[in-house]
């Protein structure tokens, strides 16, 4: 753990075992459970993609601020607490002194929850999508920090591409000039979150999880300091027809202009309209997808912790 974490991190003794061991851990972020789902099917999704990582033989650790300290790996009855609670801020990377700070609660973001995994020595994570460049961003300049985090913090994010309401074209061009590696598990383009495919090929494919666990780990050994992106798609049975959520997406944009919603706000005010134009099809699909991240995460985490040691 990083010295400048020292005394503001809490390991639970589970994750904190399993690192010291050199078993498989996967990270997992904690906004979808404060602002990425209604409750109670937030704390339900969240136990669930808990026990797929479990049942892969990883051990989970959802990532939380919790009275002001930042904790890695939640019991249930926080978990709990979490997800019912109503004043619970949203933390990206920058916002972790504050809510320090202030004794806060806060759900972690994909770029604070890299941070902190990272401090914490767990390699992968899972996610549902990473952030990007929110459309109409060339007036906004709404950029996810999640893409500055991921090309300066070495995590392996799995996630099923970013979320569909970006915009996922100059999303991945702001990757490549950060020289973040996108690649694709089993697939040649690259996933839109509710649908499998967005029409934006992918430079990379690998066919297992062996295989990504050693990308992961070349990467490090050649001194690159940033995280890898493995894009894995939404399981078919459980993906959106592409043409019939874009409407969606677009009707709920229109909808968050004419509110003046901006910033943090925007993701979670779009997942929610999308939800309700979609008759709740789109949480089927999000959650569904969450599961299947955490699965191919936790394979990637158990082939990394099985690899030789570095020399």
């Amino acid at each position: 753990m990083g010295s400048s974490y020292a005394g503001l991190m809490e390991i639970s003794p589970e994750v904190r075992e399993a690192l010291a061991a050199g078993r498989a851990v996967v990270a997992l972020e904690s906004t979808i459970i404060t602002h990425g789902m209604p409750y109670p099917q937030n704390v339900e999704t969240a136990r669930s993609v808990e026990a797929v990582v479990r049942e892969e033989g990883a051990i989970p650790a959802t990532i939380a601020v919790i009275d002001g300290a930042l904790r890695v790996g939640l019991g249930d009855d926080e978990l709990d607490r979490l997800g019912a609670a109503k004043d619970v801020v949203k933390a990206s990377a920058r916002d972790l002194a504050a809510c320090l700070v202030r004794r806060a609660n806060a759900g972690t973001t994909v770029a604070a929850t890299m941070a902190i995994a990272a401090r914490a020595g767990i390699p992968v994570f899972a996610t549902g999508g990473i952030g990007g460049v929110h459309r109409g961003a060339e007036e906004t300049f709404d950029i996810s920090a999640d893409l500055t985090e991921l090309a300066r913090t070495p995590v392996a994010i799995v996630s099923a591409g970013c979320k569909s309401i970006l915009d996922i074209g100059r999303t991945l061009e702001v990757l490549e000039t950060l020289g973040v590696p996108v690649v694709g598990y089993r697939t040649n383009e690259f996933p839109a979150f509710f649908a499998r495919a967005s029409g934006h090929r992918l430079e990379h494919r690998f066919e297992s999880s062996r295989e990504l666990a050693e990308l992961i780990q070349l990467e490090r050994r050649l001194g690159r300091p940033g995280g890898v992106l493995i894009a894995n798609p939404i399981p078919e049975a459980h993906a959106l027809p592409a043409a019939q959520i874009e409407a969606r997406i677009a009707s709920a944009t229109a909808e968050a202009r004419a509110a003046g919603v901006s910033r943090k706000d925007v993701t979670p005010y779009l997942l929610a309209r999308i939800n309700a134009l979609t008759g709740g099809e789109s949480l089927t699909a999000n959650i569904a997808l969450v599961k299947n991240n955490a699965l191919l995460a936790a394979r990637v985490a158990v082939e990394l912790a099985a690899l030789p040691r570095e020399a």
